[in-house]
C-alpha cells in the first residue's frame, strides 16, 4: 500500500475511533491493518497469530479488545458461521459471504445495490436498515481440486 493510501486509512481510523469515544492506539491500527491486508474472514486467533508477526508484545486479550473497539466504530463486522467462532469482515459495503463446506473458506459476494429489487415480501411497517445473507456450497478453488 503506498503512502497516500495508508495515511487515508490512519485518518479514517482515527476518526472513527473518536467519535466513538475511543482513542488511537499503535494496536488498534495494527490489528486492522491485519484484517486489511488479507481478507479472508479470519477468526479473533487467526489475527492475534498474524498481528504478532510484526507486533511480537501484542496479547490476545488486546486483540479481542481491538476487534471489539472496531466492530463498535463501523470498520469491521463480525461474521458468524454456525456454531463456529466469531470472523470479522473489513468490508462494510451490503455484501453476502459464501462458505464453503469443503475448505471452510468466507467469500464475500457482492450484493444487489438496490434493496427495493430484492424478491421477499416484507410484512406491513417493517423497514429493512441492514441485511445478511449468506450462502453454502463448494468454492471455485475446491471445485477444481476435486476435478
Amino acid at each position: 500500500m503506498d503512502l497516500t493510501g495508508e495515511h487515508k486509512i490512519t485518518n479514517q481510523l482515527n476518526e472513527r475511533l473518536a467519535t466513538s469515544g475511543f482513542r488511537f492506539t499503535a494496536q488498534r491500527q495494527h490489528v486492522y491493518n491485519v484484517l486489511l491486508d488479507k481478507r479472508d474472514h479470519p477468526t479473533a486467533e487467526e489475527v492475534f497469530l498474524r498481528a504478532k508477526h510484526e507486533m511480537p508484545d501484542i496479547s490476545m486479550a488486546t486483540v479481542y479488545n481491538c476487534l471489539d473497539a472496531l466492530v463498535k466504530c463501523s470498520l469491521v463486522r463480525q461474521v458468524n458461521v454456525d456454531r463456529g467462532a466469531t470472523r470479522f469482515c473489513p468490508n462494510m459495503q451490503e455484501h453476502w459471504h459464501f462458505y464453503c463446506d469443503h475448505c471452510g473458506g468466507v467469500h464475500d459476494v457482492d450484493a444487489a445495490a438496490d434493496r427495493q429489487s430484492m424478491a421477499f415480501q416484507l410484512p406491513d411497517g417493517f423497514k429493512v436498515n441492514h441485511y445478511e445473507i449468506s450462502l453454502r456450497g463448494i468454492c471455485r478453488r475446491c471445485a477444481q481440486d476435486k476435478n
